[in-house]
């Protein structure tokens, strides 16, 4: 049946519109080979940045643990003249504090000055053992937005170029296709160094704490030289 010369079953077979679906893999590869490099590039650069915080979490928790009755313990020995029990109690004892501590110990019968700054230059190589990679991924916060964003600046460059190669005939699809593709970048960036940048702000907290606790400790180790002998 016609209706106003216009086939019936014309009516019901008209074309809808189809919703273009984009997964992950399509945004990474669309961007040619440049784009393809940078997203490889940022791919390194959160493994790295997920092994550091890894890493480094679980070695300076390891170095914040401590013993409550260990200073009490070198306080005894000290006023026993037990420095040997002193000494092996702290080769005992795989922490930072106990470290700086037997340097200390070391250096029982020497001026107070030269015991304290023993102590001072082993407590900066320990502080340097746990600082180890925070200044990489440091540098990743701040360098993988960057990147990003010379993939999206390099991806609008060619879009454009696509434009100015059209002359008048520009496909509006596909240069908002080549723009959005080139954001990716950006996005890709932006995550990788938000998580990065996260990640060492918490890191740089908790080595804190521990120079708090190493600096708390040496404290009282040389308040007990100061301590009268009974």
């Amino acid at each position: 049946m016609n209706i106003n010369g216009v086939p019936a079953d014309s009516l019901g077979s008209a074309e809808e519109p189809i919703e273009k679906t984009l997964s992950i893999l399509d945004l990474i590869t669309s961007g040619g080979v440049g784009g393809i490099l940078i997203m490889l590039a940022l791919f390194v650069l959160s493994i790295i940045a997920v092994y550091i915080f890894t890493e480094r979490y679980f070695t300076i928790k390891k170095a914040s643990k401590e013993d409550e009755n260990f200073i009490n313990q070198i306080k005894d020995f000290i006023h026993d003249g037990k420095l040997e029990a002193a000494k092996s109690l702290c080769k005992n004892t795989p922490t930072p504090i106990a470290r700086m501590i037997e340097k200390g110990v070391n250096r029982i019968g020497k001026p107070l000055g030269d015991i304290a700054a023993a102590i001072e230059n082993t407590g900066k190589l320990e502080l340097f053992k746990l600082e180890k990679n925070l200044a990489t991924l440091a540098t990743i916060s701040g360098a993988a937005p960057m990147i990003g964003f010379l993939g999206t600046v390099i991806g609008m460059i060619l879009a454009f170029h696509q434009m100015a190669s059209a002359g008048g005939n520009i496909d509006v699809e596909m240069l908002a296709e080549g723009i959005y593709t080139a954001m990716v970048t950006t996005v890709a960036g932006l995550v990788v160094g938000i998580v990065a940048y996260i990640g060492y702000n918490l890191l740089v907290a908790k080595v804190e704490k521990v120079v708090f606790k190493m600096e708390a400790r040496t404290t009282e180790f040389l308040d007990i030289l100061n301590e009268p002998t009974k």
